[in-house]
């Protein structure tokens, strides 16, 4: 993948870049490597250098990232970047609701079976054996 814009518009070294976008020097690379970013070219005798586009499409990799999006999942977003493509991405997003709903669903029987081995630990009054790891090996 190139970089599309003009070297006039492509201001950042790649630690300037990294810090502009939030993230560590080694992220871009493996962005690039993931193909979620693309390498500028590195012009004669010269460093890439990178732009304000290239800033928002990390930040958009973050973003989706924070809402549970897996690196693939982005990678697909960002084949729906032009915004045309409302109903494909609409479509992703349903699914990673349903897959969140279904995460909060075990964190939420995780959480009951927890309480009540807590419950049972602070019952027990010094009890020999341990109603939590009791449970655990049965």
């Amino acid at each position: 993948m190139q970089n599309k814009f003009s070297p006039l518009e492509n201001s950042f070294t790649i630690g300037a870049f990294a810090q502009a976008a939030g993230v560590n020097v080694e992220t871009i690379r493996f962005y690039q490597r993931k193909g979620l970013l693309p390498q500028p070219d590195r012009p004669l005798g010269s460093i890439r250098r990178y732009g304000d586009a290239d800033v928002a499409r990390v930040r958009f990799v973050k973003s989706a990232q924070q809402l549970g999006f897996s690196l693939d999942e982005v990678a697909e977003l960002l084949q729906l970047h032009d915004g045309t493509q409302c109903s494909q991405a609409r479509t992703l997003a349903k699914h990673k609701l349903i897959d969140v709903r279904r995460k909060l669903a075990d964190l939420t029987r995780i959480e009951a079976a927890l309480t009540a081995l807590v419950a049972q630990c602070d019952a027990s009054g010094g009890q020999v054996d341990c109603p939590l790891i009791a449970a655990l090996h049965h």
